[in-house]
């Protein structure tokens, strides 16, 4: 499912213009980025968490040529999923 279809679903669940669902959509993304971005969790229960994860510094291996190659440390988004969404997607 894309963006597009996204909106679609959630436009004819919520009884919404697809204007409006894409508007809802993209305000709940920009709500979550926001809080990753101030390092914190975002919480849907049922669903699942939204957390930022630090990643070390290390070094990686250019497969071309065999150079080392340094990676810096960095942040990255991560996802958890809750049990009920679990639940769904096992049939539960």
């Amino acid at each position: 499912m894309n963006k597009g279809e996204l909106v679609s679903a959630v436009a004819e669940k919520a009884g919404l213009t697809k204007t409006q669902a894409t508007e809802a959509i993209d305000a709940a993304i920009d709500a979550i980025t926001g809080a990753l971005k101030k390092g914190d969790e975002v919480k849907l229960v049922g669903f699942g968490t939204f957390a930022v994860a630090d990643r070390a510094a290390g070094t990686a291996r250019n497969p071309r040529t065999g150079e080392t190659i340094p990676v810096p440390a960095s942040k990255a988004p991560k996802f958890k999923a809750g049990a009920a969404l679990k639940d769904a997607v096992n049939g539960k």
